[in-house]
């Protein structure tokens, strides 16, 4: 006797249901977020078992925040900014690597009145999120002798370049040197970068990801890395397919502006992004203490994790 098709269809095991997963993006979605966004276009995230929300956070300074609240699972945020948020006793660690190099700099109109950094007391600087800003422009400042307290600090949000271009700063602290320069060519403007690696300032990651401390453990952040470093490592061997699926992810990404930015954003794709460069990390930060950012450095074991 036969078995009823939906008898059947009863005795076969379901297919298994992807995890719900939730990623605050430090900024609106750009070149610097090709694993995340290629891993999503190749389905590496659905093979990793997750179902990924991708969000652009609404205010710059909100995706530790949120981690760290619990209204997302993992955010998109700044290495020299962790130490800041461990001396504020935010609750979060460092589990993973996106960019891992720096592309923070220091922008000005090649044509305004800063031609060095030395130029620049008395002048208003623009930045988009606090804290970084201090981290790195005091000691680049004070590289070129200029104190920090001789300059205007002015929050522009997310826009640095604007405010460049209308005057209403002469330089931005935050510019990302693989996108705000062919933003200034695309207004008819030529930029000038200042970086830090350059004036002073320790190496370091520029983008981490970061998850509340007490889910540093999470076998999705696993998965996560997981699919992100298969894409990064797929964008380095082919970078060129790599853009063409970060510019089918939408309209909005699908520009001249994102190609141009592309090609000087690959390269800094951390393909390991588990990894942990635990000297780095102390040595980053003994410099915030010699800043007088925060009193103590903490040891690398109270803000950063290996995801395993």
């Amino acid at each position: 006797m036969r078995t009823p098709l939906t008898a059947l269809a009863l005795l076969l095991p379901l297919p298994a249901m992807a995890e719900p997963f939730s990623v605050m993006l430090d900024w609106f979605v750009n070149p610097d977020h090709g694993p995340i966004i290629v891993a999503e276009q190749r389905g590496y995230f659905a093979d990793a078992g997750l179902e990924v929300q991708i969000i652009a956070p609404a205010d710059p300074a909100d995706p530790p925040k949120m981690v760290a609240a619990g209204e997302v699972d993992l955010a998109v945020s700044y290495q020299p900014q962790l130490y800041l948020q461990h001396d504020a006793g935010l609750p979060v660690k460092r589990v993973g690597t996106l960019i891992d190099s720096p592309l923070y700099c220091v922008m000005v109109d090649a044509d305004g009145p800063v031609q060095s950094l030395a130029d620049m007391a008395g002048r208003r600087v623009g930045f988009s999120v606090a804290g970084i800003e201090e981290a790195l422009l005091h000691r680049m400042l004070r590289h070129n002798g200029v104190e920090p307290s001789e300059v205007t600090q002015i929050n522009v949000n997310f826009s640095l370049t604007p405010a460049l271009v209308s005057d209403q700063v002469d330089a931005v602290s935050g510019a990302f040197r693989n996108f705000e320069l062919h933003q200034m060519t695309g207004v008819g403007r030529e930029g000038r970068c200042f970086l830090p690696e350059e004036n002073g300032v320790p190496a370091y990651d520029e983008l981490i990801y970061l998850a509340a401390s007490e889910a540093t453990d999470d076998p999705r952040i696993a998965a996560f890395l997981s699919a992100t470093a298969r894409a990064a490592r797929e964008i380095a061997e082919a970078p060129e397919a790599g853009w063409l699926d970060f510019a089918g992810y939408s309209a909005e990404v699908d520009d001249t502006l994102n190609e141009l930015a592309w090609a000087d954003s690959y390269p800094h794709f951390a393909t390991d992004p588990a990894a942990l460069d635990s000297a780095r990390y102390a040595d980053f930060g003994a410099y915030m203490v010699e800043m007088g950012l925060i009193a103590t450095a903490p040891e690398v074991t109270e803000i950063a994790v290996a995801a395993e």
